[in-house]
Parts: structure tokens; sequence; C-alpha cells
């Protein structure tokens, strides 16, 4: 994945407010996890987090 690192540290779950972390996605790509208490994983299409919550895989 080539998001930027101070990005990474900034952004957090929409949901919940808790820390996002890279995961291997479901399929080819990679997926942002909230570590906090909703566990939503948001995809990440060309580089870019889509940050919503419609779009997230709920676990």
């Amino acid at each position: 994945m080539n998001i930027d690192q101070g990005l990474l540290d900034i952004i957090v779950c929409p949901n919940c407010h808790g820390e996002l972390a890279v995961t291997p996605g479901q399929g080819d790509g990679e997926e942002l996890v909230c570590q906090g208490e909703c566990g939503y994983a948001y995809p990440v299409r060309d580089d870019i987090p889509v940050l919503l919550v419609d779009e997230a895989r709920k676990p």
C-alpha cells in the first residue's frame, strides 16, 4: 500500500473514532481495520482509503 504514513497516523474510524490498522483484505487489496469497538474494515482502492461506513465490511 502506498498510503503516506503521516496520513495513517492521523486518520481514525469514522464510526467509533478508533485506530485503524492495515491488513490484507478480501481479494487482492488491503483494508484498514478498526481496532476500536466496532471492528469495521474499510477498503483501500487505488491507494485511497474509502472511509465510508456504508462501504465498510462489518465484523
